[in-house]
């Protein structure tokens, strides 16, 4: 696991070591990086500008008169990747005071070296030449340590033996004007230059800061285009559940609706047999006694039909018999009593067998 680290424009981040091993370093200006725990380095080594008075006592001119000179010297790292490497590897773990220290010593070393070879007069009227000599002669040992003399001027020179006195006050005040006018460019140009480092830090800084948002929204996007694709296969996996449910329910409620049916055909089957054996218990207890009942008035009805048919063709048969007896007896009147009463005497057995 790892962790990010930021850093402002007024600071580099050497990030130092890594997996596997990794010796490289990287160098972030005004913007961030990744570091990884416990195994890689974080040190910031400092880029603002650094103000320094480097001062040399007594020192010997060409003319072998002691002059005591006093400079004015704006410096920083810089940003420039091999160069801020060299300043990395100079003053890395250093704090200011320990890195002014070391910038001050070579510019007093640079700054003697140079009083050495000047007389008091070249030193003494044309200070901007002498300060730009030195600069120049310490811009390249300094470069190599990773530093940029912004600006280098002569703050004031004066000996103990009042040699410069001798030169006339209104030469003096001139030589102490132009040096404070010199120290005014000198900080002006300091101010110029810091502002311009500033922006091409902040330009620096934006640029990392474009390039953190644009990552970042990249990844938002990511993320939403991820969940947008989760969501619908969520709301795929939903309603596929939901159809797959219904589908069930309705294969349920027709196995339901088939129970219902076989029930019904059951139930149906049941009332029907009920009506059948009601059916025969209504023939069994009411229609065959009704029945026979019937068949007995009928064959009652029919008996007395015949008995009365029987009755009245008896009587016919009776009122005939009579008259034939009567006209029989009537023209055979003169036949034996006899006959006449056996006659009679058949003719009431007859009565008497179909009365």
């Amino acid at each position: 696991m790892g962790n990010c680290h930021t850093v402002g424009p007024n600071e580099a981040l050497v990030v130092s070591g890594g997996c596997c091993g990794s010796d490289q370093k990287t160098y972030v200006v005004g913007g961030w990086s990744w570091a990884w725990w416990l195994i890689s380095d974080i040190q910031r080594i400092t880029l603002e500008i650094m103000t320094l008075q480097p001062k040399c006592e007594d020192v010997e001119t060409a003319e072998g008169v002691a002059l005591t000179v006093t400079g004015v010297a704006q410096v920083k790292v810089m940003i420039e990747n091999e160069l801020l490497g060299y300043a990395c590897e100079q003053f890395l773990g250093k704090s200011v005071i320990e890195i002014k220290s070391v910038i001050l010593q070579t510019l007093e070393g640079h700054l003697r070296a140079i009083l050495g070879t000047l007389t008091v007069e070249q030193i003494y009227q044309d200070r901007d030449k002498f300060a730009s000599l030195v600069r120049e002669v310490a811009s390249p040992d300094v470069g190599r340590m990773g530093i940029e003399i912004l600006s280098f001027t002569i703050k004031d020179v004066y000996d103990k033996v009042e040699y410069l006195s001798s030169l006339g006050k209104s030469q003096t005040a001139a030589v102490q004007r132009d040096a404070d006018i010199g120290v005014a460019e000198a900080e002006r140009d300091a101010g110029i230059r810091e502002a311009e480092c500033k922006r091409e830090m902040m330009d620096v800084k934006f640029l990392a800061d474009t390039k953190m948002a644009d990552s970042k929204r990249e990844l938002e996007m990511q993320k939403a285009s991820f969940n947008q694709e989760v969501n619908t296969k969520k709301a795929e996996a939903q309603l596929a559940y939901e159809l797959q449910a219904a589908k069930e329910q309705q294969k349920i409620r027709l196995e339901e609706i088939e129970i219902e049916v076989v029930q019904r055909k059951k139930q149906i089957t049941i009332e029907e047999k009920e009506i059948d054996r009601t059916e025969k218990e209504l023939v069994a207890t009411v229609k065959r006694p009704a029945e026979a009942e019937a068949y007995k008035m009928q064959q009652l009805a029919e008996g007395m039909k015949i008995k009365t048919v029987l009755t009245a063709q008896a009587g016919a048969d009776k009122i005939r018999l009579i008259g034939e007896a009567e006209a029989s007896s009537i023209e055979v009147v003169g036949k034996a009593e006899a006959e006449r009463m056996s006659h009679i005497f058949t003719l009431f057995i007859y009565i008497y067998i179909y009365v």
